[in-house]
């Protein structure tokens, strides 16, 4: 059974999640982070794309000591399987979500990844092969199912759940949208990719939820699925 899929992003009043430049922006502020690290530690693994590890190089870890703590006694690991999306194996072995807190790590590759750099990363990570010229997301969640993995927390990036979403392997949608304009055609939009052409392909919404945090607003979103 494949997991459970949960997408979380924050964006700009105009939609993009960073610079032109893809220097990470702070869009919310610490009640959204609680609400974010609460979502991670009810998660089996947070996942992220290559493009999220080489800008930002995140952690991935759950912040709150009570949320950690609250994982070992549900006997859980401290910390979420922390996954990237990396076809051609080019995670740094110096990352932080390979080193910073206790817990597995997953790499996702596809059959072009150079074998030596696999064989750096499985010193760190377990490594999947899923896919020829890129990763197959929908055999990844095949085999995270298989794994035991109920539930995944997205993080980004834009290529990542623009694959996703087409794959129709998204279940909810959770959007904070900041008080602040971003702009530029060429900044990152929380779904890059390709996208859909006919409307008939798009992928719809249902509102399930709305609320004020601090000077901007949640969006909870279940995708409907065809």
């Amino acid at each position: 059974m494949r997991p459970y899929v949960v997408v979380n992003v924050a964006m700009s009043a105009d939609g993009k999640i960073s610079t032109r430049e893809r220097r990470q922006v702070k869009i919310s502020g610490a009640q959204d982070f609680s609400r974010v690290d609460q979502l991670k530690a009810d998660s089996d693994a947070v996942m992220v794309g290559i493009g999220t590890v080489l800008a930002d190089d995140p952690s991935l870890t759950v912040k709150s000591e009570e949320r950690r703590t609250n994982r070992l006694h549900r006997g859980a690991d401290e910390h979420p399987v922390r996954i990237v999306v990396d076809s051609k194996a080019r995670t740094p072995p110096e990352a932080a979500l390979l080193h910073k807190g206790a817990g597995k790590r997953i790499i996702a590759v596809s059959h072009q990844a150079d074998p030596k750099k696999i064989a750096t990363l499985q010193k760190y990570a377990t490594v999947i092969i899923a896919g020829e010229n890129e990763v197959d997301l929908g055999i990844l969640m095949d085999k995270l199912g298989e794994m035991g993995i109920r539930r995944v927390m997205v993080e980004g990036g834009g290529t990542l759940i623009a694959g996703l979403i087409e794959a129709g392997l998204v279940d909810e949608i959770y959007t904070f949208i900041g008080n602040m304009i971003i702009g530029g055609k060429d900044s990152p939009s929380f779904v890059d990719g390709k996208g859909f052409i006919l409307e008939s392909g798009f992928c719809r919404l249902h509102l399930s939820e709305m609320i004020r945090i601090e000077n901007g607003v949640l969006l909870h979103w279940n995708v409907q699925k065809p």
